[in-house]
């Protein structure tokens, strides 16, 4: 494969192949693959080029690929035991109704940012939701905006699959990316509130009908004190990387311990904790089986990342750029933007535009750091999209139609269109 160049045409019919057999419902794995496959021939390889650049593509998520595996531990963990439903209750009750809509959105940021994928997060605060928008009067839009606006915060400073995509991509630490993007996190999280309490009273009601059953026994679930012990320990050992590089402690600043570590040792602490030893291998298998549809289509992601490395499709985006007089930094929000788009997936989309156009934005004079989390911002704008299922997970999730859940997209773009401006500002121009 050594010297060869495929047609940045191959690449863009290539990406634009995959996302039609995206939208017909074909597994986004053998859509992406057969993307990668179509977009090389027609770019000018030839059969056995065509398989170096698919291989090639794909082992460069491999690094992603075991972190999220690892991760899977933890997963696992928040999920299986209630500690996650633990933290969502006592947030909402804490709160109140009065401040229904935030402990809504808080609620889903932390669940989110603890390492609960983010569709996982909605389902698991959705029946709290549902029963406290019947209560209070609150539309369903409005909810489900909370619900996913605070989600989207939570997403960019969690060691969820995205994030682990972005550092990776970069050649970050994992906690690095994460604390970088606090500050975007707690933005987007504000704009959530403000939007979803302006359209309280738009849209379709929550009906006596859709909280029948949204009662949930919280009997079996743990104390909220060892529920939090698990997503504690994560943050405090993944923390301890980025505080010893700067403080300059010789005790802190050698330890550096990959987030494969400590994945799964905070999963197994929590578990412990919660007296759940015995369940080591249903939470770990569980944590495990969950992770499997993320990773097969960050695989196929590497697959047609592998095929638009390969091309000059980044030279001449970059040329475009050049051209138009645009600044070279908005190359990383906009990669993330769009790349997220076309796949209606936030991890897809961070490993495609960070595979596709990272050497790109880091030649154009972006730190990594900086490209992390503007690429990672942006692929929170519009990665809702009715080609994913986080579209059609969360529709269910509060009983809404088609038409009531595309209504939603807009609004959704606000909330990360707001924490890429505001990563974009900081990382692209202040900092």
């Amino acid at each position: 494969m050594e010297g060869l160049t495929i047609s940045w045409i191959g690449a863009l019919a290539g990406l634009a192949i995959a996302i039609i057999l995206i939208l017909r419902k074909l597994n986004p794995v053998y859509a992406l693959f057969l993307g990668a496959i179509i977009g090389a021939l027609l770019g000018g390889a030839n059969l056995e080029q065509t398989i170096s650049v698919l291989i090639s593509g794909t082992q460069s998520v491999m690094g992603t690929v075991i972190r999220v595996l690892a991760a899977g531990v933890l997963a696992g963990v928040m999920m299986e035991s209630g500690a996650a439903e633990t933290i969502a209750q006592a947030i909402v009750k804490k709160f109140g109704g009065s401040k229904a809509i935030l402990a809504l959105a808080l609620a889903t940021m932390i669940i989110t940012a603890v390492g609960v994928f983010i569709p996982v997060a909605v389902l698991i605060v959705a029946p709290i939701a549902l029963s406290v928008g019947n209560k209070m009067g609150i539309s369903k839009l409005a909810l489900l905006l909370a619900l996913s606006g605070g989600g989207k915060a939570g997403n960019i400073i969690s060691p969820n699959p995205n994030t682990i995509a972005a550092a990776r991509g970069f050649n970050l630490d994992l906690s690095h990316v994460m604390l970088a993007g606090v500050v975007p996190a707690v933005c987007g999280l504000i704009v959530t509130v403000l939007v979803a309490s302006m359209l309280k009273t738009k849209g379709v009601m929550v009906s006596d009908q859709d909280t029948m059953d949204s009662d949930v026994d919280t009997s079996k679930y743990p104390a909220l004190g060892r529920a939090i012990v698990a997503p504690l320990v994560a943050v405090i050992l993944l923390m301890i990387n980025p505080i010893g590089s700067i403080s300059g402690i010789e005790a802190l600043s050698s330890f550096k311990v990959d987030a494969m570590y400590i994945l799964p040792i905070a999963g197994i602490v929590g578990m412990l904790a919660m007296g759940q030893g015995r369940n080591i291998l249903k939470y770990s298998a569980s944590g495990l089986n969950k992770m499997t549809a993320t990773v097969l289509i960050l695989i196929g992601a590497g697959g047609i990342a592998g095929l638009i490395s390969a091309s000059n499709l980044s030279t001449q985006v970059v040329g475009l750029i050049e051209a138009s007089g645009v600044s070279g930094t908005l190359l990383a929000p906009l990669a993330g933007i769009l790349m997220a788009a076309a796949t209606a997936s936030t991890s897809t989309g961070v490993i495609l535009a960070t595979g596709s156009f990272g050497e790109a934005i880091l030649n154009m004079g972006t730190a990594p750091l900086a490209a992390a989390v503007m690429v990672h911002t942006g692929a929170t704008v519009i990665d809702s999209l009715p080609q994913g299922n986080y579209f059609h997970v969360t529709a269910d999730s509060m009983k809404m139609s088609i038409k009531q859940r595309m209504g939603l997209i807009p609004y959704e773009a606000i909330v990360g269109g707001t924490m890429t401006i505001v990563a974009t500002l900081m990382y692209g121009f202040l900092l």
